[in-house]
This record gives C-alpha cells, sequence and structure tokens, in this order.
C-alpha cells in the first residue's frame, strides 16, 4: 500500500524519502510549462514541486490542471535538480478533485499575482490559501498551543468561564446584548422592559472578560486559567481592535503585584522563544515580505530583542515624570497626571526613552477598574501595564483588592450594581487571600509576533465595528 504524507513531512525528511513511492494531495499553486505543478497542502510555507511526463499524461488531463485545483498525485521521490528545492515528485498518477470555476477565478485572491491587505480581507473565506495568510495561522496556532504548554508545566489549570454574564467585570464600557424578546413586540412593567420575559429572565450580555470567575477558581485551585472569546461593543474602528477577540486571563492566590509582573515577563518571553523555534520558516518568509514595507525592519531582530531584554519596571507617576520632561516631542493629548496614557506615550516610553518593554505600575484608582487593590495612599491601585514596541499594550493586570469592606466600597463609588455581584464578593467573606492576575489580548500578541500592522489579519475572520461577513 502507497503511503499518504504531508508535504512539510517529504520536505523537512528530505532524502530519506528518495526513490520511494508516495501519495500527496493538496492545492495547486502555480503550473508552468504543462510540466512543473507546485503543490501546497497547508502544512507548511514551501511548495512541493511535481514533474509531469507527457508519456503518462495525456493533453485532456494536462488542459484541466489549474492554477487553485485540487488534486492527489502518486509519485516516486527524486533528487531535485533544481536550486529551490531539494527534492521533487516524478508524477505516476495524478486525480484531480476539484477544478476551478475560471470566471470566478480572475475576481479571486487566489489569483498567482501581489493583492493588498484590504482586497485578502473581503474574501476572507479564501484568504487562508494565501502563502501570507497561511503563515499566519500556522504561527497562531503555535502560539495558542504554548500557551497551555506554558500554564500546564506551571501548575496552572485551565478554567472555562461563561461567555453568556449578567455583569460588566470592567465596570465601564459598552457590551453586546442577549436577549430572545421579540424585539416587534418588547414586554413592558411600569414603562420598563420586562427582562423576566427573556430567556434568562434578567438583562445579559456577551461577556467581556473571565476574570471574576476565574478569581473564584483560584481562591479554591491555587493557579488558573482562562483562554476562551470576549465581547466589547466599543466603535473603536483601529488597527489594534477587535470587537470578538481571545484573552488568556491567569489568576493566582497568594501572588502579589511583583510576583504578576514575574509572571507576565516571564510568559512572554517563554512563547516568543518557542516561537523562534518552532516556526521559523513561516517567520523567515514573514520577515521577508515586512521587509518590502520597510527595508530597515527586522521581524526577527525584533523578537530576539525582547527576549535579551530586562523588561523596564516604572510606576506611572515615574512615567509621567518622565513625558513631562520630554523635549522634542509634541503630544496630541497633554500629559497630565490622573490621565489615561494614550498610545504616543507609550510608544515614547517603550521606543524613544528605554527602547525596551516596559512595566508600569502603580496608576491612579480613578482610571481603573473597581477590583484592583487599593494603595496606602488611597490615590493608586496596585495595577500594572506591559508596553511592548509597536502595539503598546500587550498586558494589564493587577493585584485583585481582597479587602470585603474595601472592595465593597470601590464598587459603589465607581457605580457598578453590587446587587449583580454578590457572588463574588463572597469570595472576600470565606477565606480571602491576597491574589492577583492579567489579561493578554491574544490576538495583540499574534499581531506582535507576526509583525502584521493591522489586527484584523492575524484572526481567521474579523468582527469589528460595521463588520461581520463570512
Amino acid at each position: 500500500m502507497i503511503e499518504k504524507y504531508s508535504i512539510k513531512k517529504l520536505l523537512d525528511k528530505g532524502k530519506i524519502f528518495l526513490n520511494k513511492t508516495v501519495l500527496v494531495e493538496g492545492w495547486i499553486r502555480s503550473f508552468r510549462n504543462s510540466i512543473f505543478i507546485s503543490l501546497n497542502d497547508g502544512s507548511t510555507i514551501k511548495n512541493l514541486q511535481i514533474i509531469l511526463s507527457k508519456k503518462n499524461f495525456d493533453k485532456k488531463i494536462i488542459k484541466k490542471i489549474t492554477v487553485g485545483s485540487s488534486i492527489q498525485v502518486t509519485g516516486m521521490i527524486k533528487e531535485s535538480i533544481g536550486k529551490k528545492q531539494c527534492i521533487e515528485l516524478q508524477a505516476l498518477d495524478l486525480t484531480i478533485y476539484g477544478e476551478v470555476d475560471s470566471i470566478r477565478f480572475q475576481r479571486s485572491i487566489l489569483q498567482p499575482k501581489k493583492h493588498s491587505l484590504d482586497k485578502l480581507r473581503k474574501q476572507a473565506h479564501l484568504r487562508f490559501r494565501t502563502s501570507l495568510f497561511s503563515s499566519i495561522m500556522r504561527i497562531r496556532h503555535h502560539i495558542a498551543f504554548l500557551i497551555h504548554k506554558y500554564f500546564h508545566e506551571n501548575g496552572f489549570f485551565y478554567i472555562h468561564s461563561p461567555i453568556i454574564t449578567n455583569s460588566n467585570s470592567e465596570g465601564s464600557g459598552k457590551m453586546f446584548q442577549v436577549t430572545t424578546l421579540d424585539l416587534k413586540n418588547i414586554p413592558y412593567i411600569k414603562g420598563k422592559v420586562d427582562y423576566t420575559k427573556d430567556f434568562f429572565k434578567q438583562q445579559t450580555y456577551l461577556s467581556v472578560s473571565g476574570q471574576l470567575e476565574a478569581e473564584t477558581a483560584a481562591l479554591a485551585l491555587g493557579k488558573v486559567y482562562t483562554f476562551g472569546p470576549v465581547f466589547r461593543a466599543e466603535n473603536s474602528n483601529t488597527s489594534r481592535h477587535l470587537s470578538e477577540f481571545w484573552m488568556i486571563e491567569p489568576e493566582m492566590a497568594f501572588f502579589r503585584l511583583e510576583e504578576n509582573m514575574n509572571v507576565a515577563e516571564d510568559f512572554l518571553k517563554y512563547i516568543i522563544r518557542y516561537i523562534l523555534d518552532l516556526c521559523m520558516e513561516d517567520l523567515s518568509f514573514l520577515n521577508e515580505h515586512i521587509k518590502k514595507w520597510n527595508k530597515n525592519s527586522s521581524l526577527l531582530k525584533k523578537l530576539e530583542k525582547i527576549l535579551k531584554s530586562t523588561f523596564i519596571r516604572i510606576s506611572y507617576t515615574e512615567a509621567i515624570n518622565i513625558l513631562e520632561k520630554s523635549k522634542n516631542t509634541d503630544f496630541v493629548y497633554p500629559v497630565l497626571w490622573g490621565m489615561d496614557l494614550q498610545s504616543e506615550h507609550e510608544q515614547y516610553l517603550v521606543t524613544n526613552y528605554f527602547q525596551s518593554p516596559v512595566i508600569i505600575f502603580d496608576y491612579p484608582s480613578c482610571i481603573k477598574a473597581f477590583y484592583m487593590r487599593m494603595n496606602k495612599d488611597k490615590k493608586t491601585v496596585q495595577a500594572m501595564d506591559v508596553l511592548f514596541p509597536e502595539i503598546g499594550e500587550i498586558i494589564g493586570g493587577s493585584q485583585r483588592e481582597e479587602r470585603y469592606d474595601i472592595l465593597l466600597n470601590r464598587i459603589k463609588n465607581t457605580n457598578v450594581d453590587n446587587s449583580k455581584l454578590c457572588w463574588y464578593l463572597d469570595t472576600r467573606r470565606f477565606g480571602s487571600v491576597p491574589h492577583s492576575g492579567f489579561g493578554l489580548g491574544f490576538d495583540r500578541l499574534v499581531q506582535f509576533i507576526t509583525g502584521m500592522k493591522n489586527i484584523r489579519d492575524v484572526i481567521p475572520f474579523p468582527r469589528t465595528p460595521k463588520n461581520a461577513e463570512f
């Protein structure tokens, strides 16, 4: 029986398969001189060259072979004379699975020519077949796998937090409402919508975070993490924001803020270190792709620099002082203590001043969520943000407020409905301990590692304001 192999395995093992008859399947990337087929099955950025012999295949079959067609080929592995590949497959038999609609093909991104990223987004169902997007998706897969691997190796338990919620864990911002009510016949009681007639008998939303639920698990299991989709309804139509995105949120009992920062730095370096080892072919392809935009830019050097850097740690107040003293810098947003740092401020600190990743901690309480631990000055909370070059904040976290009275007061002061958080307050009534955690935007991490300018290009089907296609 002839064995079937992935193209990646054949190319990785190379000459081990010489003179062996094998079976491969994939999509045709190019077809030259009615003899040479470049075949790709998605397992690697590289293509396998198929050599057709006119003795084995008549003109009728050859005419049906077009770019984009899916085929099965049985043939013998031979050493390649060409410089671009070490082996090639001399075809003995070929079956065409799916032919290509020639008229639609002319309007598709499958044509072997350059296409803008915007055009790729408009055909998101086909862009998996491009070299650029297939590279990004393979890297995205490996990053996701490494996230689970890191936490498993470090004693964390994976928790599935709910996607539907009745509270906003951040205490602010817009959320997507979930309802089964007939919008043409909404029930009212005393002038207000009667949500007791709704599916969950109360007002519910898509979750913006699994943190609060993760905290309850951490206060029993010690160290846990969530990894799943979250949703925010803000009209943030930028290159760094999505309406539906994926978050990683570890929570650690008995961990203070400094320990939390240590885990965040170690976690990011772990991911980047292994991605450089596992995905060098795809990273090298992306590196060359990025150089077409900017000859002085190097994706590989940027990632290697992160590994060699010790993340600078400064307080929010120190950061404001640096920004206030910055010379020859005209910020669009004025620098004032108590303001939320803007992207221009973050990039100045990371790129211009320190030239290194930066962790800023002890933010003003007025700009942070209710669950963050209040400092003795009663003006700042034990929050921390990790800032990276190009994308700014990549991690946001804090030591959580474990003291019941202070947490309850914070909930009231930030106008959060504490009646919906009784279960959360219970965790402070029964054996509360110091604990901390952080949130990492998975898609933003993929964006940084792949070097893509727009976050829409690192997720299979982006959901953004006014866009929910495919």
